[in-house]
């Protein structure tokens, strides 16, 4: 039986789990019921009509993900906040200039705070419904107690039917998705060094080529599911802000994977390096445990950590002591002694990124063991902020001009506090329904808005029809109405999921028809009455739309990535004169502290780029740009920015360089780390049309000879062996040479994106560096120079 011919395998194929099925089942048993209590036994219209509004916000509009305990207490905090808009929006209803001022105010705080947490981003329709409804509805103040009244029954009625009424089965993707690409990248491990230290034995290599497959499926299929939400899909819980970390790290982990994959590679067997490899294996698959929940104690995995860091120290003093240190004559020579660090290389870079995932999975089982008193005193693991400290940073990372997020919640604010004055300027009888209206056809751009006011008038005329025809033979009989409210609710409920964004519309205005009948009977007039609200609600947002950021996030997107690419390049820069001040002559008069905030600037530029990926995503209109081309240069962003990472990582643990000149080999980095900089600030540059696309940097074999030399003069012990720092100083040099490989990567996409979709300029003195003292190559002074085209 195919799937159209099963309605519930056909709506499976549409809505993701029956989400929006088992939202509209909830709504279609609760709204009549509350509905009834406050018409028919209470007896009072404001309790009747919060009562049935407010569980429609509270259950169709909002869905809240986690454990049970989580739901329950998202949806106790819609209630009480919720609570709070309806008495404030009653207050400001006394007056058109005060609502319209008090919903611009509202409307901002609540889109913008959805940047915390993908909760608030998915409650944000709920709470404006709940200040929306009784601002639009002019009433006393003795009017809040009924009010209230009825907000507080569907705020109740929606804790009883999230827990009881086909509660949704505990399923956090993202968390599996990470889990099994940990188990996958531990089984590639594994296979990599079972298939070196067999000498590549053909009868291995169908095997090891499986893994790979294996290990590059889940990690896509993890990738997928990270941008399968329209919010970045975090929360302020510490288990949720840990556990989105991972991506990154784990997509990079599998960059690293491959470039120390045998079949890259032919070298020697590096024995100290493999056992790094099969200690990073065991942490990877006691880290799938915790995330799976096949084990709810980390003491596992802080065990598997604990070997991976003492074989990491034994491949490090091997390197130490194997490292050839002698007079270089040629580049071909430094080459060959700068590859023979390279397993070891590998394996530092692998370990330090396995070292990253085990941490933050650490940090989540820690968090789930916590106590309720910890819980209840906001107690976190070690090593992680709270979540006032990390809902201040998200935020902080977005009051930025070119911050789509911000973007948004200006154009959104503006649009609603337009729509209640209108609403209550032009006197019409449902001024509600004009926010609505304006609420529900707004997009991120002026043309994804405009279709959707077409959208919306064409659903809300089918309603209206439906809605003719249902009342014509119904006429004034109530009971008939009572009946068919539920059905119309599930249907109003699961169309905009299954069908449509009209069918969801036409399917609203039945609703509405059939409710306010009940209250009033007055027939098909209701629905021209919705047709003018909905038409007024959608030619504010149309022109709001065209007046704040009409291009939306195509326009944004460019200038995201460039910041990106600012940011964690001098983060990088930031990163490597933190460790060769560890070079100095003097390390503890001339240390230079952790580049702390270079890694929070660089990461704020990360989460912006994201949520404009993901409101461009989510836009309306053909991408010219292939999907795996944009998704390479974000990677690339996490990419340099891990890097840098690595390298302070790498350095931290360095506590007692040991004494020496080591100038040479300082300057050597810095030049190095200097040049990268200048080619990723003018490749940023490139993407928003102000300078042209770079071409990429051939390795520098003269540099790797003067590194050598560096080394050799100024870092070798009395006993003629390298020293730790050596190794680090070229260890280093690699780092920065992998960012230089990754250029390769990077410049045909990049070149696809600008052809293809014609990226337009943007003030590149607000791009690279934005004011910043470090913004110093030519390339850059030069570009900052020109003038430039904005929104």
């Amino acid at each position: 039986m195919t799937a159209a011919a099963h309605p519930l395998r056909w709506l499976r194929t549409k809505d993701r789990n029956l989400v929006a099925l088992r939202r509209a089942g909830r709504t279609a048993i609760v709204m009549p019921a509350l509905f009834a209590i406050g018409s028919k036994v209470i007896e009072n219209g404001n309790v009747a009509t919060f009562a049935a509004f407010g569980s429609f916000a509270v259950l169709l509009l909002a869905d809240f993900g986690g454990p049970m305990r989580e739901r329950l207490e998202s949806q106790l905090g819609l209630g009480i906040v919720g609570a709070v808009f309806v008495v404030l929006g009653t207050l400001a209803s006394q007056n058109p200039w005060l609502a319209a001022s008090a919903m611009v105010l509202v409307g901002f705080g609540v889109l913008f705070a959805g940047v915390v947490s993908s909760a608030l981003a998915g409650a944000a329709s709920s709470l404006l419904l709940a200040f929306i409804l009784p601002a639009s509805a002019e009433a006393p103040v003795s009017a809040i107690p009924d009010r209230l009244a009825g907000w507080g029954m569907a705020a109740a009625a929606s804790l009883l039917a999230v827990g009881l009424l086909w509660p949704a089965p505990v399923h956090d993707r993202i968390r599996a998705e990470a889990g099994a690409a940990c188990r996958a990248l531990a089984e590639r491990l594994r296979s990599d060094v079972a298939f070196r230290r067999s000498g590549f034995d053909p009868a291995q290599r169908d095997a090891h080529m499986q893994a790979v497959v294996n290990a590059n499926a889940a990690v896509s299929a993890l990738h997928q599911a990270f941008l399968a939400t329209p919010y970045r899909p975090t929360g302020l819980s510490t288990s949720a802000r840990t556990v989105v970390r991972l991506i990154d790290e784990i997509n990079w982990l599998n960059t690293v994977v491959v470039k120390t994959s045998p079949v890259q590679k032919k070298l020697p067997v590096h024995e100290t390096s493999l056992e790094v490899k099969t200690a990073a294996a065991e942490v990877l698959e006691r880290g799938a445990d915790l995330l799976e929940g096949a084990s709810r104690d980390p003491a596992e995995l802080t065990d598997a950590a604990a070997r991976l860091r003492a074989a990491l120290v034994a491949m490090e003093t091997q390197a130490t002591r194997q490292l050839p240190v002698h007079q270089v004559h040629d580049g071909d020579e430094a080459v060959e002694i700068v590859s023979s660090l390279d397993p070891s290389f590998r394996a530092q870079e692998l370990s330090f990124a396995v070292g990253q995932i085990a941490a933050n999975i650490e940090r989540t089982a820690l968090a789930e063991r916590r106590g309720w008193l910890d819980r209840l005193l906001g107690r976190q693991p070690a090593g992680l902020a709270g979540p006032v400290a990390a809902a201040s940073e998200r935020a902080a990372a977005h009051l930025e001009r070119h911050s789509v997020w911000l973007h948004n919640s200006v154009r959104g604010a503006v649009a609603l506090g337009a729509a209640v004055f209108v609403a209550n300027a032009t006197g019409v009888q449902h001024s509600f329904w004009v926010v609505l209206g304006t609420l529900s056809v707004l997009r991120s751009n002026a043309l994804s808005t405009g279709q959707n006011i077409v959208r919306g008038l064409a659903g809300t005329l089918v309603g209206f029809a439906l809605g003719a025809l249902v009342l014509w033979p119904i006429g004034t009989n109530t009971t008939a109405l009572w009946v068919l409210l539920p059905v119309v609710i599930l249907i109003a409920g699961v169309a905009p999921a299954a069908i449509s964004f009209a069918a969801g519309q036409a399917g609203f205005t039945l609703t509405l028809l059939i409710l306010f009948n009940i209250i009033v009977p007055a027939g098909w007039q209701v629905g021209l009455l919705r047709v003018e609200d909905v038409a007024i609600g959608g030619a504010v947002s149309l022109l709001v739309g065209l007046l704040f950021w009409p291009r939306g996030a195509a326009a944004a997107l460019g200038v995201a990535l460039a910041e990106g690419y600012a940011d964690s390049a001098a983060y990088l820069v930031a990163a490597v004169r933190f460790g060769v001040s560890r070079c100095a002559r003097h390390p503890s008069a001339q240390g230079v502290p952790s580049p702390v905030s270079g890694s929070l600037t660089a990461a704020a530029a990360a989460r912006r780029l994201d949520d404009t990926f993901r409101t461009y995503l989510a836009e309306r209109g053909a991408k010219p740009v292939p999907m795996a081309e944009i998704t390479g240069l974000l990677t690339g962003v996490a990419s340099v920015r891990l890097a840098a990472d690595a390298v302070v990582e790498l350095w931290e643990r360095d506590e007692a360089p040991e004494p020496g000149d080591r100038e040479a080999a300082r300057q050597e980095l810095l030049g190095a780390v200097d040049a990268l900089r200048s080619w990723f600030d003018v490749f940023a540059g490139s993407l928003v049309g102000a300078a042209e696309l770079p071409s990429v940097n051939d390795r520098d074999t003269q540099a790797d000879r003067r590194l050598i030399d560096a080394v050799r003069a100024d870092l070798t012990c009395d006993d003629g062996l390298a020293s730790a720092t050596a190794v680090r100083v070229i260890w280093t040099g690699d780092h920065l040479d992998a960012v230089r490989r990754l250029q390769g990567a990077l410049v045909e996409p990049a070149r696809a994106a600008i052809d293809r979709a014609g990226i337009a300029t943007a003030p590149p003195a607000l791009l690279l560096g934005r004011g910043r003292s470090h913004a110093h190559p030519a390339s850059v002074r030069q570009m900052t120079a020109q003038p430039a085209a904005g929104e």
